[in-house]
């Protein structure tokens, strides 16, 4: 079993260069200014062209202007666009069309009726990514290493494509992936020492936790 995994939050080359070694085949930088894991566009254009085609570089952004997303875009040459704010369907239809990327809508889940709100989504975001709605008094929509009640996706129709997120860790990577038949994932604050910066050695754990779940057989997402 394969799962892709994106390693979001990526501020060094040492972290970049690590985290494909390891297998990962998304890498995310963050455009968001109260985010410890912010960069700037040229400094994140330097690290993807290190990695550039062997990985999926996604660039993940937080209700921004299209003077934004331009310098991004510009900068950046992202695969994908990752949009993890209030977005309405409109404005990520919008997205879609004028930067001619595929776009990734995110959804902060805490209960079942936060789930809803994704069949607005179903045909123009071409995948989705369930985090945890963020703790009282934090001003991240997402990195705040804690995660949902991953039976609500049950809910899911089989055929929405997503990426799990949200609190994972080296050591509920096997659970996570049991439950939900998920075969993409992404992590960001449990392979860090700190907010903001990344830990090789976590990220190593990580990845033999996701090989050694791999290994094993899990369920399957299906509608029956």
């Amino acid at each position: 079993m394969t799962i892709d995994v994106k390693i979001c939050g990526l501020k060094t080359a040492e972290a970049v260069d690590k985290a494909v070694a390891l297998g990962a085949n998304h890498v995310g930088f963050i455009f968001f200014e109260k985010s410890p894991r912010n960069i700037e566009p040229d400094d994140a254009a330097r690290l993807a062209d290190r990695i550039r085609g062997r990985a999926k570089i996604v660039a993940v952004t937080v209700d921004a202007d299209n003077d934004t997303l331009d310098e991004i875009v510009s900068s950046l040459d992202p695969d994908i666009l990752q949009l993890h704010g209030h977005e309405t369907a409109s404005r990520a239809l919008d997205i879609r069309a004028i930067y001619g990327r595929p776009v990734m809508k995110a959804f902060s889940v805490r209960e079942a009726d936060d789930l809803r709100a994704v069949e607005a989504y179903i045909g123009i975001a071409d995948k989705f990514l369930f985090d945890a709605k963020a703790p009282k008094g934090s001003d991240l929509p997402g990195g705040n290493g804690v995660s949902f009640d991953w039976t609500l996706l049950d809910a899911l129709d089989a055929e929405v494509d997503y990426m799990l997120s949200g609190g994972l860790n080296a050591g509920n990577i096997r659970e996570a992936l049991q439950m939900t038949g998920t075969r993409a994932i992404d992590i960001s604050s449990g392979v860090e020492r700190a907010p903001g910066v990344k830990d090789l050695g976590r990220m190593e754990e990580f990845f033999d936790a996701v090989a050694q779940a791999c290994a094993e057989p899990f369920r399957s997402r299906s509608t029956t």
